[in-house]
């Protein structure tokens, strides 16, 4: 059994890497028209080396070409899994290579995996729009977003019944923080980043 798998959604698991090279391995994905995002693991089989990681690079299909693979991130014995949104890559320009020494014409997607040193894998960039999720980074959008939502009503509370604390605040407040934080996304996924 291999040591990477990956998730497509509505797909079956698929554990069926090949190796092609010294530390490199690939996997086919067919009817790639339909693919949003995939989930890239570790199996728990065996774990990586010490001080290395898996440098994951995805390749949309080309008939008549080798592939041009573009970098999404990696995974390790740290991080055991990644998401990664793929579905604006078709038409994206690659910023990092990944070859083999033979070339391989593709009719599928493919998912390649590079084992190599978590300091060399540290200096790739991966695309932003690819935007890994991990826990930290969720965990992180999840309290700017309750605060931000939290500070804008804040400003709208208003107390109702004489004699007591409590305040309020209009429900068509919320709706309206939500159509702004909504337009907002639309206009830059990464706002909340900053």
């Amino acid at each position: 059994m291999s040591a990477f798998g990956i998730i497509v959604s509505g797909r079956l698991v698929q554990t069926d890497f090949q190796p092609v090279d010294a530390g490199k391995f690939l996997i086919t994905i067919p009817s790639p028209e339909s693919l949003n995002h995939i989930v890239v693991f570790l199996t728990g089989t065996s774990p990586l080396p010490v001080e290395m990681g898996a440098s994951v690079y995805f390749s949309w299909p080309d008939p008549t070409s080798p592939p041009t693979w573009q970098y999404l991130g990696y995974i390790s014995n740290d991080k055991p899994s990644a998401i990664f949104r793929i579905t604006k890559l078709k038409n994206a320009t690659p910023a990092n290579t990944f070859a083999f020494s033979q070339p391989i014409v593709a009719q599928y997607a493919q998912i390649g995996i590079s084992c190599e040193p978590l300091t060399q894998i540290a200096q790739l960039t991966a695309d932003i729009t690819v935007n890994p999720m991990g826990s930290d980074s969720l965990v992180t959008y999840a309290a700017k977003t309750a605060e931000n939502l939290f500070n804008y009503t804040c400003s709208f509370a208003r107390t109702i019944l004489p004699n007591t604390n409590e305040q309020y605040v209009p429900l068509s407040i919320i709706q309206q923080w939500y159509t702004n934080f909504m337009r907002r996304v639309e206009q830059d996924p990464t706002f909340m980043k900053g």
